[in-house]
């Protein structure tokens, strides 16, 4: 297999839009009839099987709603449905208003969402404030589930427990707001172990999935399929370190990955990404300072590639802190070499744990 040196390997049939979240209007949406004009309320033909399937899939689901939230949730409790929407916006604000909450709170991109509606006017006023909300019209519901963009390559185990993974976020931040003192002890009270370990054949569609899934905390935005993966993973001349994250609220799942390709003297990072959802348990370097510490023992000199997205901002702050230089540029993509002076070791409240 033909690798080039500085530009992505992509593969057609994982350049795709992802869709993370889908936002649910309610009335002759969700359900026929209109909730506060006393209509009876009836959900709509396959509603269950579409929330359950989507939710299998790993699609997080929410609501924008204009309605009265103390009715809609009753009424969604009575449904056996409330718990599959992960921070709700049942208000009167407008409908673009709520998905921008909604994509702040779960700390995606709108670009990632998509919001069905059967009122035109609520479509083409997200269409409008929004265009990279995919909008579709409630009349689409029955075919849903077979659009592209509902259907992620692979259904992994993480997929599976995705909107669990935010009900324990939701457990944590509550935790968080409540604790009294320095941030630093907040954690220190989660009991973290963070695991890094060599990919595995069975890590790998998890691995496709976060190079797609993953803009913000990502260096170089560059995609690999499972197969490209695979041959990384078998390779002499490559790392692929994959990192999984839990505390005593339960697992984060596999959250962080790494691709370094490893030639005599010098050893590049090609690939460094973290899920959004750990930015702020301060794990965030962990693996960096793990792989200069690598690249130090095995006395080689550590570059990394990176290529701006607009988005990813705080890596690049990241591999600046941790002393990488820029030595080169060729148009978007920067060279960065660190000297390996100083590597931090793990924070005190992180047990790190590293497998073979």
């Amino acid at each position: 297999m033909t690798l080039t040196k500085n530009l992505p390997i992509t593969n057609p049939t994982i350049d795709k839009t992802v869709i993370k979240c889908l936002v649910w209007d309610l009335d002759n949406t969700l359900w026929n009839g209109v909730l506060l004009e006393g209509d009876r309320i009836t959900l709509k033909n396959q509603v269950i099987d579409i929330i359950q399937t989507l939710d299998n899939r790993g699609i997080l689901q929410s609501i924008a709603s204009k309605n009265d939230p103390e009715k809609a949730i009753a009424q969604l409790q009575d449904f056996g449905l409330h718990e599959y929407f992960i921070y709700p916006q049942i208000n009167w604000n407008s409908k673009a208003s709520s998905i921008q909450e909604i994509a702040k709170l779960l700390n995606i991109g709108t670009d990632a969402i998509a919001f069905i509606d059967d009122q035109p006017f609520e479509l083409e006023e997200v269409n409008f404030s929004l265009p990279e909300v995919l909008c579709i019209n409630a009349s689409e519901l029955e075919d849903l589930l077979q659009r592209d963009e509902m259907n992620p390559r692979f259904i992994t185990e993480d997929s599976k427990k995705r909107r669990l993974m935010y009900i324990s976020d939701l457990e944590r931040q509550n935790a968080e707001k409540e604790f009294i003192g320095p941030q630093e002890e907040f954690l220190a009270t989660l009991n973290m172990t963070f695991t890094i370990s060599s990919a595995k054949e069975e890590d790998l569609q998890r691995a496709e999935e976060l190079t797609v899934r993953t803009h913000q905390l990502n260096t170089t935005g560059y995609t690999y399929s499972y197969d490209e993966l695979n041959h990384f993973r078998q390779s002499e001349n490559h790392k692929l370190l994959i990192a999984s994250l839990e505390d005593k609220f339960g697992s984060y799942g596999k959250i962080g990955l790494a691709l370094v390709e490893c030639q005599n003297s010098v050893w590049t990072i090609k690939l460094l990404l973290m899920s959004c959802r750990v930015m702020s348990r301060g794990v965030g370097t962990i693996t960096l300072n793990y792989i200069l510490s690598l690249a130090k023992q095995n006395n080689v000199r550590l570059r990394a590639e990176f290529v701006s997205n607009n988005r990813n901002r705080m890596m690049y702050v990241a591999y600046k802190f941790a002393g990488f230089k820029q030595i080169e540029k060729q148009g978007d993509l920067e060279i960065l070499e660190n000297d390996m002076t100083r590597i931090q070791p793990a924070p005190d409240y992180v047990k790190l744990q590293i497998l073979g």
